[in-house]
């Protein structure tokens, strides 16, 4: 009989609990909200790499449960109901505002880091893999499911330990995200970006242990029941209707891959990128399913509370394995590279994008902030724990608005995550005018950005420039 599964699980299990009793008990991790996830990831990075090789355990599995959870947390995410069409005239000037700004944070990082490996390349590391630089984007605007499945494909390719080194900027990143969205909060409140009472939640105790109390008159509601347990229960329909969906999306990948081979070995290589980027394929067969259910009339059998919960799981074990599933001994030869795009990730998230963001929205500049700065550090549930904070109950209209731009932002990411793979074939291709079409494609999108933040802000694009953070 097999174990291997339920051993790993059993472990990452293991440090979430001792994580979130250590979040509950110590007050330096409450101060920073530092999440439950992290501190079990960094539990396991010193478990499978010091540990577990004394008992014969190897981290490979880790990364297997990194891509499959990270396309079940779209799936889950997707197939979550949508409420009525937005309206018109103020609504879509928002929903602007929220894709010209996080369009705006692929153009830098994609730009910048492609830039940055430029500059190293040319300077003190000449044999530098150069897709290194789309590891920037990939960890902190994607995330670690994104980071380690695509910098997997470039391990065939020659780049040695990539998806280690994916990872490990995945989780700079929500280091990042997370003592740099307490700072920002500590000063927006200090500075007046925010009012004081709108602030109240972070000082509550369940905020800072991350329980709730017994004594607790109130609790949030997690989820509604749809279906009656005496014929299945609510939440094996969920579990299976994602799972559904995913065993969709790999059936249309790999009639997608049988066709490409199809091609030749152009086709075989193309085929292999996209399972990399299976998380796009999940993520539109979602849709698909989300739109039949529609038209049969079943949608409303589809809780959002517990598409939450399970997207919720997915993510905070992903963000637990993503650090277990580094090696250390891999990643120690690229730490300069990594030191100069952490701080170039830190530049832009921690400075930049408060600048244009308080100046390109048109309301709730800070709270829009926070969401887009969690994004971009971590993934989407990043954002909306940050909002969380400062705006428990989602009274205001920020994380509606902004997942109705997710859809949006997607579709015209495809493009600039189509092209992460350019720098690699450089090499593998040796034609270095691809690393330059990466670089032409990520300045595309930073001026494009540039441009519509310019029609959206007006007068305020460039007000009182010497402020970080512009107020009215």
């Amino acid at each position: 009989m097999n174990w291997n599964f339920f051993y790993h699980i059993g472990i990452i299990s293991i440090a979430l609990l001792i994580s979130a009793l250590l979040r509950a008990r110590i007050r330096f991790l409450q101060r920073f909200l530092i999440p439950a996830p992290i501190m079990g990831g960094l539990l396991l990075l010193i478990f499978y790499n010091y540990i577990a090789p004394l008992w014969g355990l190897r981290n490979d599995f880790l990364g297997d449960i990194v891509y499959h959870l990270l396309n079940i947390s779209f799936i889950s995410m997707l197939l979550r109901r949508t409420g009525k069409d937005l309206d018109r005239g103020k609504k879509k000037h928002i929903l602007a505002e929220n894709v010209t700004a996080v369009m705006a944070q692929y153009g830098l990082q994609c730009f910048f880091g492609l830039v940055a490996t430029a500059a190293m390349i040319a300077t003190f590391s000449p044999d530098l893999f150069p897709a290194i630089g789309f590891t920037l984007p990939l960890g902190f605007e994607l995330g670690p499911g994104q980071a380690y499945s695509i910098a997997l494909g470039w391990e065939k390719m020659g780049f040695r330990g990539a998806s280690s080194v994916g990872l490990t900027m995945a989780a700079i990143g929500f280091l990042v995200g997370s003592f740099g969205g307490v700072v920002l909060i500590n000063q927006g409140l200090k500075r007046g970006w925010i009012k004081h009472d709108q602030a109240t939640r972070i000082n509550a105790k369940s905020v800072r242990t991350g329980f709730f109390s017994r004594l607790e008159s109130e609790r949030p509601i997690g989820a509604y029941l749809s279906t009656d347990g005496e014929s299945l229960d609510s939440f094996s329909y969920h579990i299976a209707l994602v799972m559904a969906t995913y065993l969709l999306s790999w059936a249309v990948l790999s009639a997608l891959t049988l066709a490409l081979h199809l091609i030749g070995p152009l086709g075989v290589d193309l085929a292999e990128s996209l399972w990399g980027i299976n998380f796009i394929f999940s993520a539109f067969c979602a849709l698909a399913v989300k739109l039949f259910m529609r038209s049969v009339g079943v949608e409303t059998t589809i809780d959002n509370g517990t598409l939450n919960r399970i997207g919720g799981f997915s993510v905070d074990v992903t963000v637990a394995s993503s650090l277990g599933a580094i090696s250390l001994v891999t990643v120690q030869g690229y730490w300069i590279p990594i030191l100069v795009l952490t701080l170039v990730g830190i530049i832009i998230t921690v400075f930049i994008l408060p600048w244009y963001c308080s100046r390109l929205y048109s309301d709730h500049q800070f709270f829009r902030m926070l969401v887009i700065y969690g994004t971009a550090t971590g993934t989407l549930p990043t954002g909306l724990a940050l909002l969380r904070v400062v705006d428990a109950e989602f009274e205001t209209p920020v994380a509606t608005d902004y997942l109705y731009s997710v859809g949006i932002v997607f579709v015209l990411a495809i493009p600039i995550i189509l092209s992460v793979n350019l720098p690699a074939f450089s090499v593998t291709k040796s034609n270095p005018a691809l690393f330059g079409l990466a670089i032409a494609i990520s300045a595309f999108y930073l001026v494009a950005s540039f441009v519509a933040y310019l029609i959206l802000s007006k007068k305020r694009a460039f007000a009182d420039a010497q402020k970080l953070f512009y107020t009215e």
